[in-house]
């Protein structure tokens, strides 16, 4: 039994092929724009590339592949659907519609699971930028070592433009060496000793850089000496707010990642909803257009359908064929096998035109398709079989159909 099953005439199968053709192209549109989003996700990433420690680009990627080929999809699926409103130039489409449909329906499938790679990729982001942010925060130093020496002003843009400090927060710069050892004196009794004063021999004070302070504090900023109360008059730091930038740059930064991946990932669905929408206009153009020419009637009724069983049926029968897939490799023992026959050699010596009308007659009586029955009477040079056929029929009736076939057709 079909699932969902519609009846259309001519006129409803007409403007059905119209509609999907204007919303084939909206789609091509809706390709651009995943293509797009892509893009921009890429760049955004790319950009901030030396505070994480990996690109997260799989998404970016995926929702750039995806918006190609929908561009190239739904362009050839606009010329199918402009073409199905005529029948005669729909049976030179009638053996992709199929392909076509299955393509589309994995590709549906691969814009269902970029939308939910957007609103997956948090977990993965937030552990990159913790790599990120740690490692660039231990070379912000370096700014006379090659390859690291844009370390520090990147740190520094960072925190001034997300107001933010350090990677969980302000605290995290009291635990790296800010300072090149180029610019310390080390003649100066205080310095050897804070460089004695811990296990890897770094310059560690209670200080921040420039780019922590926040830019709304009356206040002037307080960034060296943070926790000595007596060296800032009028200051307490465990109970006076600081006019340091509070949130963690790995914070800001994932909320500004987030903020983008979930209106990405609200837009991808919309478009995979408007894509199934499309892929199920066509299935039902497609079995009501096949039906229209096993009825031989381009002006009669049709039915179309999502399923033409159900859908344990389809289920079972699709399994079927996965399982027997592998039968068609299978090799012969028989040492014969490549050795032709005498009935097989006799074939060979018919002309292929004599072989394609044995073939047409023979099957003609025996397959139960009355559309498959026309196109074998189209071959042969006939409208409609003279007489019904069965595969019970006697073989006397099988043999005059046969030579009566081949006469019309030779005529």
């Amino acid at each position: 039994m079909a699932v969902l099953k519609v009846t259309f005439t001519k006129t409803n199968r007409d403007k059905l092929a119209q509609v999907l053709w204007v919303l084939n192209w909206v789609s091509v549109v809706t390709g651009v724009t995943l293509f797009s989003l892509g893009l921009f996700l890429k760049v955004e990433i790319v950009k901030r590339r030396e505070l994480m420690s990996k690109e997260i680009v799989s998404v970016p990627n995926m929702l750039i592949c995806v918006g190609t080929t929908a561009c190239a999809i739904n362009f050839l699926g606009g010329k199918i659907c402009y073409d199905c409103v005529d029948t005669t130039k729909f049976l030179r489409w009638k053996l992709l519609m199929l392909p076509y449909i299955i393509c589309t329906f994995f590709f549906t499938f691969c814009i269902l699971v970029g939308a939910l790679m957007c609103y997956s990729m948090r977990n993965d982001l937030e552990e990159s930028l913790f790599l990120g942010l740690r490692d660039a925060m231990r070379y912000y130093k370096d700014t006379d070592m090659p390859g690291r020496c844009y370390i520090k002003r990147t740190m520094d843009m960072l925190q001034m433009q997300f107001q933010c400090c350090g990677n969980g927060g302000y605290r995290d710069w009291f635990h790296i060496q800010c300072i090149s050892n180029r610019y310390l004196d080390m003649t100066d009794s205080e310095v050897v000793e804070r460089l004695r004063s811990n296990v890897e021999g770094k310059y560690l004070i209670d200080g921040v850089p420039f780019s922590c302070c926040g830019l709304h504090s009356p206040r002037p900023c307080i960034q060296h000496q943070i926790t000595n109360n007596s060296a800032h008059y009028n200051y307490d730091y465990q109970k006076e707010e600081l006019n340091l930038n509070w949130r963690g740059c790995r914070q800001a930064l994932l909320e500004h990642y987030t903020q983008i991946m979930q209106s990405i990932g609200l837009i991808v669905l919309i478009i995979w909803l408007f894509e199934v929408s499309v892929l199920t206009g066509v299935c039902y153009l497609q079995t009501a257009m096949e039906n229209v020419l096993r009825l031989g009637d381009p002006d009669s009724e049709s039915d179309g359908w999502l399923l033409e069983n159900s859908i344990a049926d389809t289920a079972r029968y699709n399994f079927n064929i996965i399982k027997n897939l592998g039968k068609c490799y299978q090799v012969d023992d028989d040492p014969n096998i490549d050795v032709p026959s005498t009935s097989q050699q006799a074939q060979e010596n018919v002309p292929a035109s004599q072989r394609m009308l044995n073939f047409c007659a023979q099957e003609l009586f025996q397959t139960k398709s009355p559309e498959l029955k026309r196109l074998f009477c189209i071959y042969l040079g006939v409208t409609e079989p003279p007489i019904r056929l069965t595969a019970s029929s006697p073989s006397w009736i099988k043999n005059k159909y046969t030579s009566l076939l081949y006469q019309l057709a030779f005529c």
